[in-house]
């Protein structure tokens, strides 16, 4: 029988709230000025660690590559566990924002917003700190989300062992800044990456007949993808095949003996996957039966799509009503081809994952992953009042 979460009763206090913000600020352009890649994050964690101390919250870190996770006791030790996750690591690249805060570090930026997010689970831990709700609480901030699965680090930890649900939250320029989208259900994409060698036999450009070009054939097979999601999936289910690089040739004269082709799927459904997982090496063998030549297709498999479920995205839900209104709750018309490793914690246990609106009105739409990417920060206020509340609306839940 289906649990229903009462009507939040112990509301964030906006004046706390407003108290707070500064320190978020503050913490937030202290990391985006300093950006760390994948299992690099240790000025990231010291910042972290170090308001952790502040706000006396006892915490584990087991140094480079690992998770700083803080553990708040609730009013009964004995009550269920959740967890509340921010990812710490920025992207590559050049930032373009001219920012005073802008990174300093050549070719590192926070592109995605992580620095966002971990600002906004301290600010949660400071309100839930002052008035701990009947619920133990674990803040886990998570290396490597961009690259490697760092939520698999954390899992494979054991920190998780007993937690009831997980919450994340990402901040997005599909919203402004008072809107929260929360959805059960698939939110984002299973991302694969595939890797096709292409061998035929090289040759001099004024005698194509002596050989088998590589090149020739990788056009072939390029086009010949393009309908594997045109004409063979079923339209009403998302996927996206696309070739990101092609590398072949030495000389204008000369014809290439091989080629190499790199590119990702991503679909939302197992059955999509292996559709195109099979459709993808049928087409690779019948162009290498049909032109002398040999191809070999690598899959390697990405992260898998996030999927809330339904009980723990109704807790997110009403806490999201309580932070931004009825007016303020988003819903999503359909999944993101994006991937999160996310999905790694929603394999275990029961969670949600939601997207927190960081666009202001005046601000025109930036991609996360741009080089020109920005946030209104006033949501960092609403980030840290989500999690806040929706710990409180989990403890009513869990204890029911």
């Amino acid at each position: 029988m289906e649990k229903t979460a009462p009507t939040l009763v112990e509301n964030w206090q906006g004046p706390r709230l407003d108290a707070i913000y500064d320190d978020m600020v503050s913490l937030r352009r202290a990391i985006h000025k300093h950006p760390e890649l994948a299992f690099e994050e240790t000025n990231t964690a010291k910042i972290i660690t170090n308001e952790l101390q502040r706000l006396n919250i006892p915490f584990e870190y087991d140094g480079k590559g690992n998770a700083v996770v803080g553990r708040l006791s609730g009013t009964e030790r004995s009550a269920p566990t959740i967890a509340l996750r921010a990812d710490m690591d920025a992207l590559s690249g050049m930032e373009n924002t001219d920012l005073p805060f802008a990174s300093t570090i050549e070719g590192k930026m926070h592109a995605c917003g992580h620095d966002a997010h971990v600002a906004m689970l301290l600010g949660a831990a400071a309100l839930l700190r002052d008035t701990p709700p009947k619920i133990n609480i674990l803040f886990v901030f998570q290396p490597a989300e961009e690259k490697g699965g760092g939520a698999r680090v954390v899992i494979k930890s054991g920190v998780l062992k007993g937690v009831n649900a997980i919450f994340g939250a990402h901040v997005t320029h599909h919203y402004k800044v008072g809107e929260i989208m929360v959805a059960h259900g698939v939110i984002t994409a299973q991302s694969d990456r595939f890797r096709i060698h292409v061998k035929g036999k090289g040759g001099h450009g004024a005698r194509p007949h002596e050989a088998t070009d590589a090149v020739v054939i990788s056009g072939l097979l390029i086009m010949a993808m393009q309908t594997l999601v045109s004409r063979e999936i079923n339209p009403v289910h998302p996927s996206v095949v696309t070739i990101g690089t092609i590398q072949a040739g030495s000389a204008p004269n000369v014809i290439a003996e091989e080629a190499q082709l790199e590119g990702s799927i991503r679909t939302t459904l197992p059955e999509v996957r292996k559709q195109l997982h099979d459709g993808l090496q049928r087409m690779a063998k019948a162009l290498a039966d049909l032109h002398n030549a040999d191809i070999n297709v690598d899959i390697s498999e990405g992260y898998p799509p996030v999927v809330n479920t339904h009980q723990e995205a109704l807790i997110a839900r009403r806490a999201a009503c309580q932070v931004v209104g009825e007016k303020g709750l988003m819903m999503m018309d359909h999944p993101s081809m994006g991937s999160e490793d996310f999905s790694y914690y929603l394999r275990e246990i029961p969670g949600c994952y939601v997207r927190v609106g960081a666009r202001s009105e005046e601000q025109t739409y930036i991609p996360l992953h741009s080089s020109e990417f920005d946030i209104d920060e006033g949501v960092l206020k609403v980030g840290a009042a989500f999690f806040d509340a929706v710990a409180r609306q989990a403890a009513h839940y869990y204890r029911q």
